[in-house]
């Protein structure tokens, strides 16, 4: 049976099918093309966890994490893009979301 998210983190299992987002690129167009009230639901669940997640992380090698610890971090990591817009762009995401549409991200240093 596999696990969907590590034990402590079951809180975030209704957002992992849509935020759980292998790739910084996918990321970033998850975030574009997020509806606002989704978008600020996955930010509200998951900020809290997030230096609890970051802790249980840590305890696991970066290059073999276990598939719920994955998941787990690629949640964490679409936070990241997620809080560019709930903490920094607010009412502003809309154009500079139109913006984006212009200059896609078509590779990351990160490997996508």
């Amino acid at each position: 049976m596999t696990t969907l998210l590590p034990t402590g983190f079951e809180a975030l299992a209704p957002f992992a099918d849509r935020w759980a987002i292998d790739g910084s690129i996918a990321r970033a167009a998850r975030r574009g093309d997020a509806d606002p009230a989704d978008r600020a639901a996955f930010f509200a669940a998951a900020a809290p966890l997030l230096d609890a997640a970051l802790t249980h992380l840590d305890r696991s090698p970066i290059d073999a994490l276990p598939p719920a610890e994955q998941r787990l971090m690629d949640m964490m990591l679409t936070l990241a893009h997620v809080s560019l817009t709930e903490e920094i762009l607010g009412d502003q995401e809309p154009a500079h979301a139109r913006q984006r549409h212009h200059m896609r991200i078509t590779r990351s240093p990160a490997g996508a």
